[in-house]
């Protein structure tokens, strides 16, 4: 891949036969293909402007691979292949749309979803759109509330599952960036984890005005209550009544979250081709943050910590379902790069 890019990043002449071998790669990722809507008679006018958009952030796309701690030769394909034609995907819906476009990303731990998004920041701000990134962590309930949710329900002893969030505020930004009014500016809620010793709370909004696109990310957004008598033959750590009791009472309360999916014009979903590899990348994330002198769970800890949230909502149960309605599946290897892509337009 990186010869056939090379005289694109080096501003040099492109040979006709280039370019003809660049056509063919794209095409030989037939799924790649259909989703991102590319066929035999326009794969000339995508390279080319793939090709153009290359060339114009590649200057950005080099200091934004050092901040990952890499070096760009270590992100040619994925850039090439998935993060240009994505961007230049979603600026075809934006301009399809006509309004601001919110595009919803699934993502757990160690799927890449923050850097999926600051990529497409990148490429998008070359595209002439304003991108907004907005987490389901920013509607975290404040402090005070979710001190109050956890003497009504002790169960809830950590932030992030079903019933954490304030879903009304959520509904209310979404509204208002996809319906903006003339020169107004957008309060969007910020939340810094950070505070009351890892607790969090919220922290002033930040304003925003003009947005184009909306990448609107979470570790369960999009996520749909499902059928409860699958909790009889829920997966470990769904073991005891009481756990399964817990799960009930979760997928009852992602009704709620019903609304706020509706603001979303399309779905993405970050999927490890292993569920329990969160676990493993949640571990070495720890490890890298005692190893760099800030404080992290334990193993034990840390095995602790995501049972909880499988036992809130578990991957085996509801991410299947969601894989079938998706308009963008991205699997995630071990080694936290995309695979296969797929999604409704290649069934």
């Amino acid at each position: 891949m990186l010869s056939l890019i090379q005289p694109l990043i080096e501003n040099q002449p492109i040979s006709p036969d280039t370019w003809q071998q660049l056509e063919q790669q794209v095409l030989s990722y037939p799924l790649h293909a259909r989703i991102f809507e590319i066929n035999a008679e326009n794969v000339s006018q995508q390279v080319r402007q793939r090709a153009e958009l290359l060339r114009a952030i590649y200057p950005g796309f080099c200091e934004f691979s050092q901040r990952l701690g890499g070096k760009p030769d270590d992100y040619w394909d994925i850039l090439w292949n998935l993060w240009l034609p994505l961007g230049m995907d979603l600026a075809t819906q934006r301009q399809r749309l006509q309004r601001p476009f919110v595009q919803g990303i699934l993502g757990g731990q160690g799927t890449g979803k923050t850097t999926l998004g600051a990529v497409l920041i990148l490429i998008l701000h070359q595209l002439g759109y304003q991108t907004l990134s907005l987490s389901l962590d920013d509607l975290y309930k404040t402090y005070a509330d979710r001190q109050q949710l956890q003497v009504q329900d002790p169960r809830l002893i950590w932030r992030g599952p079903p019933g954490t969030h304030d879903v009304e505020l959520g509904i209310q930004v979404l509204d208002q960036l996809r319906h903006p009014r003339p020169d107004q500016s957008i309060l969007i809620p910020r939340f810094d984890k950070s505070l009351h010793q890892g607790a969090g709370d919220r922290i002033a909004p930040e304003a925003v005005k003009d947005v184009d696109i909306i990448l609107f990310e979470g570790w369960f957004v999009g996520v749909r209550p499902i059928d409860p008598i699958q909790f009889e033959t829920a997966p470990p750590p769904i073991v005891t009544e009481t756990d399964r009791a817990f799960a009930r009472d979760m997928n009852k309360r992602l009704h709620e979250y019903l609304p706020l999916w509706e603001r979303l014009d399309r779905l993405m979903v970050l999927v490890p081709i292993d569920y329990r590899l969160s676990k493993q990348w949640r571990l070495q994330a720890e490890q890298q943050m005692i190893a760099s002198g800030k404080t992290g769970m334990s193993e034990p800890e840390i095995a602790a910590f995501v049972d909880y949230f499988w036992q809130a909502l578990h991957p085996q149960l509801f991410i299947p379902p969601l894989l079938q309605q998706a308009d963008l599946v991205i699997e995630i290897q071990p080694d936290h790069s995309p695979s296969a892509v797929y999604g409704r337009k290649t069934e």
